[in-house]
């Protein structure tokens, strides 16, 4: 049984066509041969920057937002140190797009800053302040009212059995 399910279903294929031919023996396969891609306006190469692709087809301004720790103001303020159009991120020339690689480099983005806010909170925790209790209870730390919302760090509602509601 298990030799029989080790088995290829095809034992060989004695000849690979391209489909031209007339004469197909009985193991055979005929696969369509085409030395050209067929989707030439589909090649999408996206342009790097910091460490992350961002889109060719948006502005500069949000293509770069795409970038953790760059926002909208940082962008603008980037584009306005460089004295940049803000224009489609696939119209950069190759010295505009070093110039922005070296411009974004200056800032902490992406993996850096993602480290550096965990340490800061795995610090507030350490030391058991308020606010690393909070985000070990996963509550709000900024002071916000729990009682009705924040269903977002306190996940979903669990339904408690043996209460009722207040008649009114």
């Amino acid at each position: 049984m298990a030799q029989t399910l080790a088995m290829p279903v095809v034992p060989s294929l004695s000849v690979i066509c391209n489909g031209r031919n007339g004469s197909l023996l009985s193991n055979s396969l005929c696969l369509p041969v085409s030395n050209q891609p067929q989707y030439r306006s589909l090649s999408i190469q996206c342009v790097r920057v910091g460490g992350v692709e961002i889109p060719n087809n948006r502005r500069l301004e949000f293509s770069l937002q795409y970038i953790h720790g760059i926002g909208r103001t940082r962008a603008r303020q980037i584009l306005c140190d460089l004295s940049l159009e803000n224009k489609i991120t696939k119209d950069l020339s190759d010295e505009e797009l070093i110039s922005i690689r070296d411009e974004v480099s200056k800032y902490m983005i992406e993996g850096d800053l993602r480290r550096f806010n965990a340490l800061a909170i795995r610090r507030l925790k350490e030391i058991q302040c308020y606010r690393g209790v909070r985000h070990i209870q996963g509550l709000p730390c900024r002071g916000q009212h729990t009682k009705n919302n924040c269903r977002t760090l306190k996940g979903k509602r669990v339904t408690i059995a043996g209460k009722k509601k207040a008649p009114r």
